[in-house]
């Protein structure tokens, strides 16, 4: 599903950029590696602690587009505005086992908690599910053909788990042979492509995940905690998420004094026009934080405004990078798609960079995938891109430069 739904939004909210990995310089982070260690990786998944809600309470800190709120013996999980133009939320009711059903929640979406089983419509909420150690109550995906995660693609492709479609069309039959406790979906809010309608008049366990709403890379890797609040370990992937945030936010301080920042611009043109991200979008603001000047951080709000070559080619003729460039693996590919892209400076001095490091046979792209879960590794290729010096030993992990 959210396959269709990137492409659908592909002009309208620019696509995620992912970055990690830390500096070696004085007083800045150490390097590391996706997957970064966790916590809980030496424990088994049986031995992760289920969050007691009269102990553990978790806050939502960066994220918009959804509130966790503790009631008494269980939990509301509020989605704001469940897919672009939606005037009503959406709320779930996570009630545990034995749960006082005297309590009225009349007109909520109840799951009983913790789940076992999930359905995922969408290859980006598979990392959350590997950081709490519950990949394997996957039993089903929408379609294996983009997914980066191997072992995901190694159990579809040998029947372990479904896949089951998306849209109107999603094998309704099959979900409800495989009768899971939970199937996470996104949304468009145009009936010929959502999937969720079809399953809930089928009344199956469907809830809404809007985490491509989220601008802000950390907002949006937050949504970690609305998975996890199913399985009941929202605390486990807080502890997670806040170790990331310090991650993110030691990579971010490498650049904060820099006055003579490197210009960049982003994307390609389709048929003659450039779609060029707002400056609160979520492409614009991780090169903001990666120490960047965005040459189009002048257009307003989150979404893609068209822009002629010719005005791309007066403000970015002279630039000195030129990054996310759509399905471009070489200088030449840039050039199939119009022979002018040969003319600006970051092409001729071949500094152009793809997000494109790493990408499965069938072309599912990890910088969308783990990259959701990972933007302080998205952050760090960028700060290798334009000041490899304040990168240390970091490697690029989602990005790669472009040759010939």
């Amino acid at each position: 599903m959210k396959k269709i739904l990137t492409f659908l939004v592909t002009l309208v909210i620019l696509l995620l950029p992912a970055c990690n990995t830390l500096s070696v310089l004085p007083d800045a982070p150490q390097a590391v590696t996706y997957p970064v260690t966790n916590p809980t990786q030496s424990d088994s998944a049986e031995e992760l602690p289920i969050t007691d809600p009269e102990e553990e309470q978790v806050s939502i800190d960066y994220a918009k587009n959804f509130t966790l709120d503790y009631k008494d013996g269980y939990k509301l999980l509020t989605v704001s505005v469940p897919w672009m133009g939606a005037t009503e939320s959406m709320v779930y009711a996570l009630v545990p086992e034995g749960f006082d059903s005297t309590i009225d929640l009349e007109g909520v979406t109840v799951i009983q908690t913790p789940i076992d089983s999930i359905v995922s419509l969408s290859s980006t909420y598979l990392p959350f599910l590997e950081q709490i150690g519950e990949l394997e109550s996957l039993v089903a995906v929408d379609t294996a053909d983009y997914i980066y995660n191997e072992e995901v693609r190694h159990w579809a492709s040998s029947g372990m788990i479904a896949q089951v479609g998306s849209g109107p069309s999603v094998d309704v039959e099959k979900m409800i042979e495989l009768n899971p406790d939970l199937i996470m979906t996104s949304a468009t809010g145009m009936a010929e492509y959502d999937t969720h309608p079809v399953l809930e008049q089928a009344g199956l366990p469907v809830v809404i995940n809007s985490d491509y709403l989220e601008q802000d890379p950390l907002g949006r890797a937050e949504w970690g905690k609305f998975i996890a609040a199913f399985f009941e370990k929202e605390a486990q992937a807080d502890q997670l998420f806040d170790e990331m945030v310090q991650r993110y936010e030691a990579a971010k301080a490498l650049t904060s004094t820099i006055t003579d920042k490197a210009n960049v611009f982003i994307n390609t043109p389709y048929e003659g026009t450039w779609y060029m991200a707002g400056s609160e979008s979520y492409a614009a603001i991780l090169l903001r934080d990666a120490g960047a000047h965005y040459l189009w951080d002048d257009l307003e709000g989150t979404s893609a405004w068209p822009v002629d070559f010719e005005a791309v080619v007066d403000r970015a003729k002279e630039a000195e990078f030129w990054v996310n460039v759509g399905f471009a693996n070489s200088l030449s590919d840039l050039t199939a798609i119009d022979s002018r892209t040969a003319d600006f400076k970051a092409f001729q001095e071949g500094k152009v960079y793809n997000n494109n490091a790493r990408v499965s046979d069938m072309g599912g792209t990890d910088y969308y995938e783990s990259g959701v879960a990972n933007p302080d590794v998205v952050l760090l290729d960028l700060i290798k891109i334009f000041y490899p010096e304040l990168a240390g030993e970091h490697e690029f992990f989602y990005y790669q430069q472009l040759g010939e």
